[in-house]
């Protein structure tokens, strides 16, 4: 019997590269899900639903709301986004790690909710970098990235309630040291009670032999 997997929490600011890191942790771990998320607003065309997301509306929502089905949600541009707990804990039950690369404020409402999780914070080495990626990117206006600039700094102030925080100055560094995590995580006795049940039970038979 499979012990719980991973759930591994992942933020930073835009252009830090925790995308990147996310996609390269997922080829070195092939058990890492990443959780479906729901929203109320309207599939684009090429998303399908439970793949892209869980589409539901907004009724639907808000009873789920109530019911406190959802690790974290927010409500962006009048449609609501959530993270359903039924569907990362049955990825955990089944000995899956279950990815979710989200907001400060999204963590720190899963962190409440399930503050077992593996919380991770993905940094650049320093502003200037950040500016620089974003502005090559170039796929956001000056204004926006002023924007994202400025949010990436009032983060800063929530970095010491993650577990981890990884410098991105050398991507391949950066996945080391993520995978790193991750196979420590792995190997700790608190998470591993069915295979040292297991182990004690095949060191008992031994003995009887």
């Amino acid at each position: 019997m499979k012990d719980k997997g991973l759930l591994l929490v992942v933020s930073g600011p835009s252009g830090a590269g925790k995308g990147t890191i996310c996609d390269a942790l997922r080829l070195r771990f092939p058990s890492i899900h990443y959780s479906v998320s729901m929203t109320t607003r309207a599939p684009r065309k090429g998303e399908f639903d439970g793949v892209n997301y869980f589409f539901a509306d907004t009724r639907r929502f808000e009873e789920l709301l109530a019911e406190d089905a959802f690790l974290e949600h927010a409500k962006v541009y009048d449609h609501y986004y959530g993270t359903p707990k039924n569907y990362v804990f049955s990825q955990l039950e089944k000995g899956n790690h279950v990815m979710l690369e989200i907001d400060v404020q999204g963590a720190m409402q899963v962190k409440e909710k399930y503050p077992e999780g593996v919380f991770i914070y993905i940094v650049p080495p320093s502003m200037e970098v950040l500016s620089q990626r974003l502005h090559l990117r170039r796929t956001d206006s000056d204004a926006v990235i002023a924007k994202r600039l400025a949010k990436a700094g009032a983060e800063l102030d929530w970095i010491g309630n993650y577990d981890y925080v990884i410098i991105n100055d050398d991507l391949k560094t950066a996945v080391d040291l993520a995978a790193s995590i991750i196979r420590a995580e792995e190997c700790r006795s608190c998470r591993n009670d069915n295979l040292i049940a297991s182990i004690k039970k095949m060191y008992m038979t031994k003995q009887e032999r």
